[in-house]
């Protein structure tokens, strides 16, 4: 094909399938041959992938989790075989995939930099070459002479992506990596990405960050549960992204490259239907109290009242709590929080701050509140704990507690700093 010159990575039909056992003995009889029953289900990871990208693109791949983004990723850079299909890649990889990968803990960061520069091919004097740039990159000062089992999350990332953009390679492929630096950190490997724009270099680039996803990216292909529902400019993919995240996902005409058939339209619809009916509530929640009251109903509705974990920034949305009163009880307070990940409150309100219900409640009662707001917290994943709590005489008791029952994504293709938007209208003349 006289085209295959310029295609850095092409696949064909790519479908990874895992096995599922119960239990090991399941696996560990298959492995003997001591039984010819199936002990195991299948998992479909990716479902006949095709997808080509040519040299000098920069492609985002984007989808809900469990949508195959890494997956894909690790079969590009050979660190996964896929079960069907054929992956051709033609250049030199470099790849940032998981923090840690090709690192070894207790070399110090020099030594892990020729580590992984020789498990790319360089020899010692190409490695010694290259070293400064590489230092100077990562600035973490002489931390490098340290084992890098001591160092924080954000040096080492600093660090593994300064080996990765530094070694030249033809194929940079980075997944979600970048979310762990600092702001300069990040700032710096964005101006590095225009740069290998620039040089002709082919990126990969998997983000949640959907305003990087927008500025950055020439062509953008859409996952979800191990399908490819489309490819195409990055926008059309956000806003197709978008309504995959809320259950709206429509089929487009064909000439958009949007088209999905019957069958994958019925899944997407499926998938979308499951995760308004359970998905994100954490199964290990920490849950207490008295038990005077007991909430025994949560869920996230987006503003045209459908079921989600996900929330677009800017749009408003509704928390959902069914309270089942089991005694009597004086004034009740309902209140919820959001945490990010890091376990850090973000904002919260309750019933006694908002002077919504001051009321006393009997025995048998059944209360449905609803706490409506707009969603200005920053794209990313949070978590939400709910509590029914209250005072009797100076005493605060606590009814009901679940912490960290929910996980809520927010959407975002524009974040500023911090934690929320504060909406500026700038002007400038």
């Amino acid at each position: 094909m006289e085209q295959s010159k310029n295609i850095a990575v092409c696949g064909k039909n790519i479908t990874k399938v895992y096995k599922l056992y119960e239990k090991p003995s399941d696996r560990m009889k298959e492995a003997l041959g001591l039984t010819r029953e199936k002990k195991y289900k299948e998992h479909y990871a990716l479902k006949g992938i095709d997808l080509t990208i040519y040299q000098g693109e920069t492609v985002g791949i984007i989808g809900t989790n469990g949508s195959g983004k890494s997956t894909i990723l690790k079969i590009i850079t050979g660190v996964l075989n896929p079960t069907g299909g054929t992956m051709e890649v033609n250049g030199r990889i470099s790849a940032l995939l998981e923090l840690g990968a090709g690192f070894n803990q207790e070399y110090n960061g020099i030594e892990n930099i020729y580590l992984n520069g020789t498990m790319m091919g360089f020899s010692e004097k190409e490695i010694d070459e290259k070293l400064q740039s590489i230092l100077d990159f990562a600035d973490i000062g002489d931390y490098v002479y340290q084992p890098v089992k001591t160092y924080s999350s954000g040096m080492f990332v600093r660090l593994a992506f300064a080996v990765a953009i530094n070694i030249d390679p033809e194929i940079l492929i980075v997944d979600e990596a970048l979310s762990v630096g600092d702001v300069f950190f990040q700032a710096k490997c964005y101006h590095k990405f225009e740069e290998f724009k620039a040089m002709g270099k082919t990126i990969l680039f998997v983000s949640h960050d959907l305003s990087s996803i927008a500025k950055y990216c020439d062509r953008v292909i859409l996952l979800n549960q191990g399908d490819k529902l489309g490819e195409g400019a990055p926008k059309e993919m956000i806003d197709a992204y978008k309504q995959v995240l809320v259950g709206q996902y429509v089929v487009k005409d064909e000439s958009t490259n949007l088209a999905m058939d019957a069958s994958l339209q019925e899944a997407a619809a499926k998938a979308m239907e499951k995760e308004g009916s359970g998905q994100g509530i954490n199964p290990e929640l920490l849950e207490y109290g008295t038990g005077a009251a007991r909430m025994v109903e949560y869920y996230v509705t987006d503003q045209n009242g459908t079921k989600t974990t996900a929330i677009i920034k800017g749009e408003e949305f509704s928390l959902h709590v069914k309270v089942n009163i089991m005694e009597d009880i004086p004034a009740p307070i309902f209140a919820f929080t959001i945490k990010n990940i890091h376990g850090t409150e973000i904002t919260g309100t309750n019933t006694m701050i908002e002077k919504a219900f001051l009321d006393s409640v009997k025995q048998g009662d059944v209360k449905e509140i609803t706490y409506t707001q707009k969603m200005d917290l920053q794209g990313g994943e949070y978590l939400l704990s709910l509590g029914v709590t209250g005072y009797e005489g100076d005493q605060f008791q606590v009814y009901h507690r679940l912490y960290d029952v929910l996980n809520i994504t927010v959407v975002s293709d524009k974040n500023t700093v911090g934690y929320y938007d504060m909406n500026s209208k700038i002007l400038v003349k």
